[in-house]
């Protein structure tokens, strides 16, 4: 490249024909060790110290040698040679990127800088921009009655599968154990859930590697299935179900438009009528209630995992609109201290550090909410030198908090000073477009609540502000004064979202749900009405039990006469149902 007139950049790299050529092995700093090189300099011709040598300033500039004599020679030289680097001034701007598939219902501009960028909706990088919907797809058996990314994924589903396998131990011990008497047999469940290795190991009977989906199938189910969340969906496992022949219909980066018309083909199929729901969320029952009411008049019963879903679930009950028996497996036990503490305490430190790449240390971090993902999410980020605050409602919930060492505040008195805004409330607007436009800049924002209602996500998709996409479920929202927040998966679930959940602890809710499963669909008449129930506490001590093998743990029994004095079954169930584990 020509410098212009008047000189050019003295920094920049020289053009290739008149750089100097690449160091061969016999010149440069290395030439010593080559094997070409002459002999190396006795040590003792090297020293300065020697009073048998003289020295002299060589006429080159260089420093010489003066032997008693009279002979000279050129003491070796330091050459500084100034580092270039190739296409120094290369814009990296100008590198191809790969986009994928963009929402159908939220379009983003072109440049980053456009002031209304924010209806964005992106999926994970990939070649082929067709909507699934738009592909014909068949797996090896010839069949297409599916819908998912790209179903030659799937050797690398079956691999994640295999992977999540190892940490599901109960539910290979249930289907060992019920197999033989298929209490589901007849059971056509639909399903509505996160679709990741672990779930994938729970719906289909037709996978040695998938374990749950083995489970129901062993147990005698047919099965059909939707994601609940437009970003947790692992498209290579999603791949491995459909290949195995099970019917799902689901990608990464769904659109709102994708997400309705996916559960309508799980629904909507002919010859073919669910008399089960396994829901996470909600969604799935409100679309038959809303599309389909009279499918109800033969589902036996709704298991539901969700706060989201529990809480419509009860709305509905409360409304005498409920016209089927529900399980709440969000508030079993296994459920709520497992999948909801310790899988969070987990799960937030990851969903953090693969989108942001921080240090938790020092950080001013508030938690609204201190129920059970509340408690996870202060734990681990208390443990990694973070000053955590917490907002919460309930006065016990409050009082636990206070008693565990955190500061009780209400987000209005910390808003300005946080460096990072948490959520778990399932709640609805915890955080408003005020409590936005009071963050310090570079706040990071993100929900670890089911629903993306708890972030007032909507309030900023406004003309003045800028959504800048940084990388996967990373954007920055952008100020017309130039403060920016980070936002997290545009408010959706964080952990399933961005990252990924311990497969053991889903391993205990998969667990939990396969049997509200079998126990609903195989209740006798009139044992459960039109209500919403708690999963029996028998079934909650089985599932924990399942799982002590793993840690090759021996419980203690019980004598006849401790069993008497406690008024205790010396089998369980051990606790009442109102005790407070």
């Amino acid at each position: 490249m020509v410098p212009p007139a008047g000189g050019g950049d003295p920094e920049a790299p020289a053009p290739a024909a008149e750089r100097p050529p690449a160091p061969g092995p016999g010149s440069g700093p290395m030439a010593a060790l080559s094997p070409a090189a002459g002999k190396v300099p006795q040590a003792s011709a090297m020293k300065r110290s020697d009073p048998h040598h003289q020295h002299q300033r060589h006429r080159d500039g260089g420093e010489a040698l003066v032997s008693p004599d009279g002979t000279v020679t050129e003491a070796p030289r330091t050459v500084k040679k100034q580092i270039q680097f190739a296409d120094q001034k290369q814009e990296f701007n100008k590198r191809p990127t790969k986009i994928g598939r963009r929402s159908l219902s939220r379009s983003i501009s072109q440049s980053s800088t456009d002031s209304y960028s924010s209806a964005a909706s992106y999926t994970d990088s990939s070649d082929d921009e067709t909507s699934p919907r738009d592909k014909q797809q068949k797996n090896s058996k010839g069949s297409s009655d599916f819908c998912v990314k790209n179903i030659k994924q799937a050797e690398f589903g079956r691999r994640e599968i295999e992977i999540a396998e190892q940490e599901m131990p109960a539910l290979m011990a249930l289907r060992k154990r019920a197999q033989g008497e298929k209490p589901l047999a007849g059971a056509k469940i639909v399903g509505c859930t996160h679709i990741t290795a672990q779930t994938a190991a729970c719906l289909s009977p037709h996978s040695l590697t998938q374990v749950l989906m083995e489970t129901l199938g062993a147990l005698g189910a047919q099965c059909r299935w939707a994601a609940c969340n437009i970003y947790s969906t692992l498209n290579e496992v999603a791949a491995a179900l459909a290949e195995s022949g099970f019917p799902v219909f689901a990608w990464k980066g769904e659109s709102e438009d994708d997400f309705w018309w996916c559960i309508d083909r799980c629904v909507n199929v002919e010859g073919w009528q669910p008399n089960m729901i396994l829901d996470d969320g909600g969604d799935l029952t409100h679309w038959i209630y809303k599309k389909y009411p009279n499918m109800f008049k033969k589902i036996k019963g709704i298991v539901e995992e969700s706060v989201t879903g529990v809480h419509r679930l009860y709305q509905l009950s409360k409304a005498g609109k409920l016209c089927v028996p529900a399980m709440n497996v969000n508030d079993s036990v296994t459920k709520q201290k497992f999948d909801n503490l310790y899988c969070c305490r987990e799960s937030i430190l990851d969903g953090l550090k693969r989108t942001t790449d921080m240090m938790f240390g020092g950080k001013q971090v508030v938690v609204c909410g201190y129920g059970e993902v509340g408690k996870g999410c202060c734990a681990a980020l208390k443990a990694m030198g973070s000053i955590v605050y917490v907002t919460e409602i309930d006065p016990i919930c409050a009082l636990q908090a206070c008693m565990d060492g955190f500061r009780l505040v209400k987000l209005n008195e910390v808003i300005r000073q946080v460096d990072i805004v948490i959520t778990c409330t399932g709640n609805k607007n915890v955080v408003t477009r005020e409590h936005l436009d009071r963050m310090k800049n570079s706040c990071i924002v993100c929900n670890m609540g089911h629903s993306n209602t708890e972030i007032d996500v909507a309030s900023l998709r406004t003309p003045e502000l800028t959504w800048e996409r940084v990388r996967s479920q990373v954007d920055h929202v952008i100020w017309p004064d130039g403060k920016r927040i980070v936002l997290l998966a545009e408010g959706r679930l964080l952990n399933l979202s961005c990252s990924t959940v311990p497969t053991f602890v889903l391993s205990i809710t998969a667990t939990t749900q396969a049997l509200a499963l079998i126990e609903l669909y195989n209740a006798p008449e009139g044992r459960y009405k039109q209500d919403v129930y708690l999963l029996p506490k028998k079934m909650d001590e089985y599932v924990a039990s399942l799982h002590l093998p793993t840690f090759d743990a021996h419980l203690t029994e019980l004598t006849d006469e401790q069993a008497k004095y406690l008024g205790l079954n010396k089998n369980g169930p051990f606790k009442p149902n109102y005790y407070r584990y």
